[in-house]
């Protein structure tokens, strides 16, 4: 349950979409390996639980256990696929570790449940093996290894921190949305096409990432490596000679002609586009990429706040075009979240109404300001500082479970991929009366 808990918010990040994008890279084909995974372990244990309970209903019939040597083969597989799946995990995506004790708090309850129900029915072979063995040693053993993990489940509960649930009149305010590329899951994330369907899920601020063209004209755009035009867009039609190039080696007129949303009606990457009609699908079919003036310009107009990452070979004269481009854009400067670390002192004095927000380690120098962390970030800390009334954003949140989670914390607010589900819930998954 943990696991896929987990899995299922991860898979519909952009930022986790690890295994497409590995693959993408590797192969220039969109496969997913993180889902191939997640279908391996789900076969794995689906058929371990049901040899599990073919066994209680051999045992039940009083009938032998034979196990034929094919499952023997099959458990035998299973345990290496665990064993080598943690360790590639652990040795690939080690930062990743600390997301488990974020996830048990949700779930622990839930998981002590099932375990003490598991320990239940597996207590007819742990009576039967003791009854059926002759040596002192094995009877020792056959008692010993159930009761310390009978003791471990039973006190467990003891360990548990969990903010789930909620008491209904501690109920913190309900975390902002913050849409992540936009609306990526309605729309190609990215496009003026995304941001304007997040408008309508109630965000109170865009996310996005920019860079600057080769004649300086800042745009849209998350992917910065070289051939970082590849995945969301036709490039490699359109400019065939040209498609390993940065952001630096295109004009701006040259990015206007690059299709940026028939990849995602092509690949579909969250599962989504058989739910679009086919006004939106034509709509989709046709975005462009966006400057970053024309989603200053969406904000403006509906008084919606506007964080951005910069990726750029050339930071420190790129912060100066990207604050010009901000301030002559004439969106109120209170609405724009400054992000980019490079040159910050500049951007203070540049733009003195601009909210600063950062990442830990600045955060951290810095002693004020918003906090903007992923979502596995220390929870204590997260609540020392929202008691220290300090704006805390998490990224990137998707699924009910956590954001509900983020809910009782008292986040200030998320950025979501699918701002579509969460801006309909009235209040956390759990809660008490």
């Amino acid at each position: 349950m943990n696991c896929w808990q987990r899995c299922a918010n991860d898979n519909r990040g952009l930022q986790v979409r690890t295994g497409f994008l590995q693959g993408f890279t590797q192969l220039s084909l969109w496969v997913n390996w993180f889902m191939l995974l997640v279908i391996i372990s789900a076969v794995l244990t689906s058929y371990c639980l049901l040899l599990l309970l073919f066994a209680l209903f051999q045992v039940a019939l009083r009938e032998p256990l034979d196990l034929h040597w094919l499952h023997k083969v099959l458990l035998g597989f299973g345990v290496l696929f665990i064993f080598f799946g943690v360790t590639g995990i652990s040795i690939k995506w080690r930062k990743e570790w600390p997301t488990v004790p974020l996830s048990l708090r949700a779930t622990a309850p839930f998981l002590q449940f099932g375990a003490v129900g598991a320990l239940t029915l597996l207590s007819p072979f742990v009576f039967k093996g003791f009854h059926a063995a002759k040596a002192k040693w094995s009877r020792f053993f056959i008692v010993a290894v159930p009761l310390a993990v009978s003791a471990g489940i039973f006190l467990c509960p003891l360990y548990i921190q969990t903010q789930c649930p909620c008491l209904t009149e501690q109920l913190p305010k309900k975390p902002d949305l913050i849409g992540h590329r936009g609306a990526p899951m309605l729309a190609p994330e990215n496009t003026m096409m995304s941001f304007s369907r997040s408008i309508g899920c109630g965000v109170t601020a865009f996310e996005t990432d920019v860079q600057l063209s080769k004649d300086r004209v800042p745009f849209l755009m998350h992917d910065h490596q070289p051939g970082f035009l590849l995945r969301t867009t036709d490039v490699k039609e359109r400019f065939p000679d040209n498609i390993t190039s940065n952001s630096s080696e295109f004009t701006w007129e040259e990015l206007q002609t690059l299709n940026a949303g028939d990849w995602f009606l092509k690949t579909d990457p969250f599962r989504s586009v058989s739910k679009l009609s086919e006004e939106d699908k034509a709509m989709a079919r046709n975005q462009t990429i966006p400057s970053l003036l024309q989603l200053l310009r969406l904000a403006k107009q509906h008084n919606i706040s506007v964080m951005f990452d910069l990726y750029s070979p050339d930071w420190e004269n790129d912060t100066e075009d990207v604050v010009d481009t901000i301030l002559e854009s004439g969106i109120d400067p209170h609405l724009v979240l400054w992000l980019p670390p490079a040159k910050r002192e500049y951007v203070k004095k540049a733009a003195p109404e601009f909210k600063q927000v950062y990442k830990d380690s600045e955060r951290l120098r810095n002693k004020s300001g918003n906090l903007n962390v992923k979502y596995s970030y220390d929870i204590e800390e997260i609540r020392k500082l929202r008691k220290m009334n300090m704006s805390v954003n998490v990224w990137v949140v998707n699924e009910q479970w956590l954001f509900s989670l983020m809910w009782c914390l008292g986040v200030s607010s998320v950025t979501t991929n699918s701002c579509h589900l969460l801006k309909d819930m009235r209040h956390p998954d759990w809660v008490m009366n």
